[in-house]
């Protein structure tokens, strides 16, 4: 799975390297977690970089909690399932990052890793987008309000990280990982291409590392430069 991820790019470089504008300023994400407000391209504006809350909430949910338990969709069944379907077909975005964060059983309890791309680039996820609409606020004991925009509540943009079998690279710390889209795919799966599931592939082990970081990355409440610096594997 991908719980957990970097975004610090410089926002330039981060707008010239997808050819995109921000609609806010992008705040640098050393440990961005679910429920967060984080940069994605959507295929409805794809010269946007706009912020979604990662937790994807389908549009027939009663209940927005739906969202922490949909932050990862597998590939392998992201055409079928039910939360996921929808997106699929028409509602495809790329989730900016430049890390994630994998966890690996040790002696000592687990260990994080940090995993990029081995020359230091950023990289789109692959992520599925949807726009929830919350149930109008009551407006009496029995009766609820009748469309009066002053009473309806604004929608609500959610999205989530497709995964995939892991690379070489991953696999001796987890048995998914995040969806990494090549550079050329990053547009034909906005455009709805890949029927065939043929961009959900893991990405090429050999352009890609792992380093050990600190645990403090463990609590999501933690967000400094530090968590991305290396430190000594454990024994």
């Amino acid at each position: 799975m991908c719980g957990r991820y970097t975004i610090f790019t410089p926002p330039d470089d981060l707008e010239d390297r997808f050819g995109a504008t921000a609609r806010r300023s992008l705040e640098p994400r050393y440990n961005a977690a679910p429920g967060q407000k984080l940069p994605v391209i959507t295929n409805d504006a794809p010269e946007t970089i706009d912020h979604l809350q990662w937790g994807l909430i389908p549009g027939w949910a009663d209940d927005p909690s739906i969202g922490n338990r949909l932050i990862n969709a597998r590939a392998e069944t992201v055409d079928e399932k039910r939360s996921f379907r929808a997106a699929y077909e028409r509602r495809r975005c790329l989730v900016l990052a430049d890390g994630f964060y994998e966890w690996t059983e040790t002696d000592a309890g687990k260990q994080p890793y940090r995993v990029m791309l081995a020359d230091g680039e950023p990289f789109a996820l692959a992520g599925l987008w949807e726009r929830w609409q919350p149930p109008q606020k009551q407006t009496g004991l029995d009766e609820f309000d009748d469309g009066d925009p002053d009473t309806k509540a604004d929608p609500v943009e959610t999205f989530t990280i497709v995964t995939t079998e892991p690379n070489s690279v991953i696999e001796p710390l987890h048995d998914r990982m995040a969806v990494v889209l090549p550079p050329d795919g990053e547009q034909r799966w906005l455009d709805g291409e890949a029927d065939g599931k043929e961009l959900l592939e893991p990405y090429q082990a050999e352009e890609m590392r792992a380093y050990p970081v600190s645990t403090a990355v463990n609590n999501p409440s933690n967000d400094s430069p530090a968590l991305v610096e290396e430190v000594d594997a454990p024994a």
